[in-house]
């Protein structure tokens, strides 16, 4: 089968098993580990493994093409297993593929039981138990946290965005921005300390707008001063903030809070106006360059990362050369680089002047050599420097691992360690680099 991130929960009894298997970003694992709690909570066990269950539900992405045809290939792999073959397990397809195709996927997916979009999924547990023919306990006893597994979680503070980029399908399928009240978010936060999570990032499609669709407006960098405040042992880190977002305020919180990581991932997709413009997103090669001086400046030591698209249609060689010029001087620490996706029921994919296939994959491929060159050299110059490193775990060979304030998980690599206990924030120093991994050496007294 694929390689499929699940999260797992068990309880004794011998009600229905279910089993997640969650494809796609970071806010997946976020709705995932949401519809692991109502389970739970109607007394279903979760277990990790698909072949023993008697329902999975698959966590959809589709976010571009290529996304959705992963999540087609490990859904007909699960109806391959044979507990699926002989009719005794059930599948229910969940997330963005129900949210993006709506009844149309009903007609394509005759295998699965059921549909649950993403607006859909408070209602996960009645949807399986109508699946199952479950009666649904009042409450289940003795069942552990589905944060408990891990030292770091994720927390959603808003959903949806309304930017409506013309290459983004997000729109269709999360629908309009909102923000998620503060004391929602404080719980979610309080929820993954009390399992005993040491870094919690806090993501959304947009983080840069939480609490300005509020009654009485409020800011991201309210909202992060304020929980890095309440727990001053558990780390912060912000994703996903577009540029309008970074203001002095957010800046000044992370350059002033010691547990808040300096750290931002801003997506700028390209450096060409005119390319901006015809993205429906602001700024210039200029602008970008100032906002990078202004993060470094405010924030000295701030590790950067940001997402970029080559390939995009009308991009001729000229845009195509601002954008390598444009980051052969701004040097971001972290680049995702992508070739342009024509996404159905976008603006972008009715555009004229769209980019030869081969030509998108070569420039994509050319900004992720220049990306990674610039990137790499940044880590290289981090040996024999000291910084604290959250053990997060061993990987299969019993290697121990973990992560710096300067890398963001699952994209930026991570420290490899000799010792420490998991859950454990070690003083190290780093020894050597490989691309972007690091070694580390545990700093004693």
């Amino acid at each position: 089968m694929t390689n499929i991130d699940v999260t797992a929960a068990h309880c004794e009894g011998a009600a229905p098993s279910v089993c997640f298997v969650t494809l796609g970003c970071a806010k997946n694992e976020v709705d995932t580990a949401e519809m692991t709690k109502r389970v739970i909570s109607v007394g279903m066990r979760v277990v990790d493994d698909p072949s023993a269950a008697d329902a999975v539900v698959v966590n959809t992405c589709s976010f571009i093409q290529a996304a959705t045809e992963e999540s087609i290939e490990c859904i007909f792999e699960i109806c391959g297993l044979e507990n699926f073959e002989n009719g005794r397990s059930k599948l229910v397809v969940a997330g963005c593929m129900p949210a993006r195709y709506g009844s149309d996927l009903e007609g394509e997916l005759a295998e699965a039981s059921a549909f649950v979009p993403c607006s859909k999924e408070d209602d996960i547990a009645r949807v399986l138990c109508e699946v199952l023919g479950f009666d649904a306990a009042l409450e289940a006893q003795n069942c552990p946290s589905p944060y408990a597994a891990s030292p770091a979680s994720y927390v959603k503070i808003s959903d949806g965005c309304d930017r409506f980029c013309s290459f983004c399908a997000i729109p269709y399928i999360r629908g309009a921005y909102h923000s998620f009240p503060y004391e929602a978010v404080r719980e979610a936060v309080a929820e993954r300390v009390r399992a005993g999570v040491r870094e919690v990032t806090l993501i959304a499609q947009d983080t840069g707008r939480w609490g300005e669709d509020f009654d009485e407006p409020d800011t991201t960098a309210h909202l992060l001063d304020r929980l890095a405040a309440e727990f001053p042992d558990t780390w912060f880190r912000l994703m996903y903030i577009e540029p309008q977002g970074v203001t002095d305020e957010l800046l000044d919180v992370i350059a002033s809070r010691s547990n808040v990581c300096s750290y931002l991932d801003v997506p700028l997709q390209h450096a060409s106006q005119k390319i901006l413009r015809s993205m429906n997103r602001r700024g210039n090669s200029q602008r970008h360059l100032e906002l990078v001086k202004r993060m470094r400046e405010r924030v000295p030591g701030i590790t950067l990362r940001t997402t970029l698209i080559a390939g995009f249609p009308g991009e001729t060689d000229q845009d195509f050369e601002e954008l390598i010029g444009f980051l052969e001087e701004a040097e971001f620490d972290y680049a995702g680089v992508f070739p342009y996706s024509a996404e159905e029921g976008t603006r972008a994919a009715t555009l004229p002047d769209q980019i030869d296939e081969d030509v998108k994959i070569a420039r994509a491929q050319e900004v992720r050599d220049l990306s990674d060159a610039i990137g790499e050299a940044h880590v290289s110059q981090r040996i024999g420097h000291e910084m604290d490193v959250l053990v997060l775990g061993r990987e299969e060979d019993g290697q121990l691992y973990g992560r710096a304030m300067c890398q963001a998980p699952e994209v930026d690599g991570v420290v490899y360690l000799e010792e420490g206990e998991i859950g454990e924030i070690v003083r190290v120093k780093i020894t050597d680099t490989l691309v972007y991994e690091m070694e580390g050496e545990v700093i004693h007294g």
